[in-house]
């Protein structure tokens, strides 16, 4: 069983895997996005949130600790700078996965890991109101014959024509 191991092995070594996860938050926070498979970028998230929450808190110890993760000056200044300042009005959820496909080698599934970039806004979801139909209206309503129905009866092969005072489900 599983208990209390998370994360995803990847193939790899402790050591490696640490390693190549310090490279790939660099290079996110350098680029602001990167094309990776879909199990890295699962994994790279969860990293690259701490480092944007050091970056938010700001104070000498969050920055010393970044420094021992990222270890490149020019980007934990960039990330206590400039990404950090962005989302100090967000809580969580600084990046984003977008699933790109597979890959034509070896049909890995690729996806592209962001930060995301806009203000957070709440959308108001509007609901129209479901037309009200009772099931009386709808069996006493007339049957009426297709369009192939009157090709076939008439000699004049076009469908005829609908005016808004003969269509009963026009929109008013």
């Amino acid at each position: 069983m599983r208990h209390n191991n998370t994360g995803r092995r990847l193939g790899r070594k402790t050591s490696h895997r640490e390693a190549m996860f310090r490279n790939m938050v660099t290079s996110l926070l350098i680029h602001e996005k990167i094309t990776t498979t879909d199990a890295k970028a699962k994994e790279i998230r969860s990293v690259a949130e701490k480092m944007i929450t050091l970056g938010k808190r700001g104070d000498l110890h969050s920055m010393r600790l970044a420094a021992s993760f990222i270890r490149e000056k020019s980007v934990v200044t960039k990330l206590f700078s400039t990404i950090a300042p962005r989302y100090t009005d967000r809580h969580g959820g600084y990046t984003r996965i977008i699933k790109l496909g597979i890959r034509q080698g070896d049909a890995a599934s690729l996806s592209l890991i962001e930060l995301v970039e806009e203000e957070l806004t709440i959308k108001q979801r509007v609901s129209k109101p479901a037309p009200s139909v009772s099931v009386a209206a709808v069996a006493a309503a007339p049957i009426v014959a297709s369009a192939v129905d009157v090709e076939e009866e008439s000699d004049v092969k076009t469908a005829p024509k609908e005016t808004s005072e003969d269509c009963e489900a026009s929109a008013d």
